[in-house]
């Protein structure tokens, strides 16, 4: 039969049976033809959890290609040889086999003779990573050969193989900058060819061999990836996704894709699929409704078969980015339940992040709160890494300030003053310079004299205060430094974009309690929000802005 009509009629065939009855048809085929038909056969019978069908190793049609194979290996084409290497890997043959023994050794014999061609090295070289793992010594020999091929006719195939090749003997300590230059140029200019798989293999591999300076290779590709999001697997996804965490990627074409395709696809994605998608939403800042909410909708159906840190990784974005969905109160209920009844598996860490999360959004743990604060448990908390460091003990506080203003009904153990801070330092909690100084500047042409205004004031509260403004029992302006008299504080919050999710007004968490709690603790809150006041262009219209905001009563 003539070749390309057998590779034709090969791939409409979709079962092993079918495959070994057209065989057992012929009465002559090539090597390359014997290798696709058990390359055919590895696709079809091969899924994520390994051989499906054992039985097909012990057809009389697959034991007579195998015999040829082994006993003709000498004879055998380049792609033949090396095809049925990377088919009979794939269907999980013995690698102590006569067989694979036999196949392996005139693989190598001939590499080391320089007669494998680019397609070659790298097929062998999957082969070899799949049988022998990273440490296998003869990728390092594939890898010199490889820089002495022209880089400039691979196949996206051959491109991806070298880049997991590289990926293996780079992280072992070999250095192979100057080819990974040459591969990096190349890619660029292929990436629009490149399928959903060969493009989350790349990324990956340009995350592990750090390579920050292509920046144009992983631009492209991440642009390039927003239209294969329906297609990627959940472990391309993850890929992707660190990817663009690593190199700090921004495209916001890529998140609606996202938006689309995640909440189709909640209840079929693996939860490390979603735990990442919801890792990427919060160290981007992105407050996605329509991830978040279909996130909430997957963690009431599947909560009780998500692991520990899958739970957190689920419900912490909640808290930071400072949103309850449409089903909080289902999705709260499920998170107590859960709780109740796996609360020793947690790691403290885990823990106290995830409860903290809670309080940002007024959900109180007040179940749960006893353990936190009881001796045994602070003791892990400082045994395990990051132990108490200040963030940890800035949460444990912020916990503590939030039952003592929010919750009067708790009754259980209070937070020893020793794991106490006297400030907050959050990522978050610094002003914008730039919104600062124009603020003080308006202040000072509204109030006339600088001694009427504080700037970032500590408080007893551990709270720092960006402008404080005191005022008398009348509502006149006192001096900042004057402590008598003072009938009223107002606590202006100056928030820059820093403070709010991604191209959006929503107050991240950290700075929305804080709000909260300095009303509870007695100040009047303005919020100065970037947004109102980005717009106002000299000083005038920027004091008249603050004497509507500050003090409306008197405006006009």
């Amino acid at each position: 039969m003539d070749q390309q009509l057998f590779f034709k009629n090969l791939n409409n065939l979709c079962t092993s049976k079918e495959i070994f009855y057209f065989l057992s048809s012929l009465e002559v085929m090539s090597d390359t033809m014997a290798s696709r038909a058990l390359q055919r056969i590895s696709e079809v019978e091969v899924d994520d959890n390994g051989l499906k069908n054992p039985a097909l190793l012990e057809n009389e049609v697959f034991r007579a290609l195998c015999f040829q194979f082994e006993f003709e290996s000498s004879k055998l084409s380049n792609t033949g040889l090396l095809d049925a290497l990377q088919a009979l890997t794939k269907l999980c043959i013995d690698p102590q086999s006569t067989l694979m023994a036999s196949l392996l050794s005139e693989s190598k014999e001939r590499l080391d003779k320089g007669q494998l061609t680019a397609e070659n090295l790298c097929a062998l070289g999957e082969s070899l990573l799949e049988l022998e793992g990273p440490s296998c010594a003869v990728l390092e020999e594939i890898v010199n050969h490889l820089q002495e091929k022209d880089i400039e006719r691979w196949s996206p195939r051959e491109i991806a193989m070298v880049y997991k090749i590289l990926q293996v003997t780079v992280r072992e300590g070999k250095q192979c900058q100057n080819l990974l230059n040459r591969l990096n140029s190349v890619t660029l200019r292929t990436v629009s060819q490149l399928s959903p798989s060969f493009a989350s293999v790349i990324l990956n591999s340009l995350v592990v061999l750090r390579q920050t300076r292509a920046v144009l290779l992983v631009t492209a590709l991440c642009k390039h990836s927003v239209k294969h999001v329906p297609y990627f697997t959940d472990h391309e996804l993850v890929s992707v996704l660190e990817a663009f965490l690593y190199f700090g990627q921004n495209v916001q074409i890529f998140t609606e894709a996202l938006e689309t395709h995640v909440p189709k696809s909640i209840l079929t994605m693996h939860p490390q699929t979603v735990s990442k998608v919801m890792q990427y939403c919060c160290k981007k800042m992105i407050l996605s409704k329509p991830i978040f909410d279909a996130v909430a909708e997957g963690f009431i159906s599947n909560a009780d078969r998500l692991t520990t840190d899958q739970i957190a990784a689920y419900i912490i974005p909640f808290g930071t980015l400072n949103y309850l969905p449409p089903s909080a109160s289902s999705l709260f209920r499920k998170l107590e339940t859960v709780l109740h009844s796996r609360l020793r598996h947690f790691q403290p860490h885990t823990l106290l992040n995830l409860l903290h999360s809670c309080v940002l959004i007024q959900r109180y743990p007040i179940n749960f709160l006893p353990k936190i604060f009881s001796p045994y448990f602070l003791q892990k908390l400082q045994a395990q890494p990051p132990g108490l460091n200040r963030v940890v003990m800035s949460q444990l506080t912020q916990l503590f300030l939030t039952v003592t203003l929010e919750c009067p009904f708790y009754e259980g153990p209070k937070l020893l003053s020793k794991y106490q801070v006297k400030a907050f330092p959050t990522p978050h909690s610094s002003p914008d310079v730039h919104l600062f100084k124009r603020v003080k500047t308006g202040l000072l042409y509204l109030l006339k004299k600088r001694i009427y205004f504080a700037s970032e004031v500590s408080t007893p509260y551990f709270y720092v205060v960006d402008i404080e403004i005191k005022l008398d029992e009348e509502g006149f302006v006192l001096p900042a430094a004057q402590l008598e008299e003072v009938h009223r504080r107002i606590a202006l919050c100056v928030d820059g974009q820093n403070r709010f999710c991604a191209h959006s007004h929503n107050l991240l968490g950290e700075e929305a309690i804080k709000q909260r709690h300095l009303q509870l603790l007695g100040y009047e809150v303005v919020q100065i929000p970037f947004f109102e006041i980005e717009s106002l262009q000299n000083t005038r219209k920027m004091a008249d802005y603050l004497h509507k905001k500050i003090f409306p009563c008197t405006y006009g």
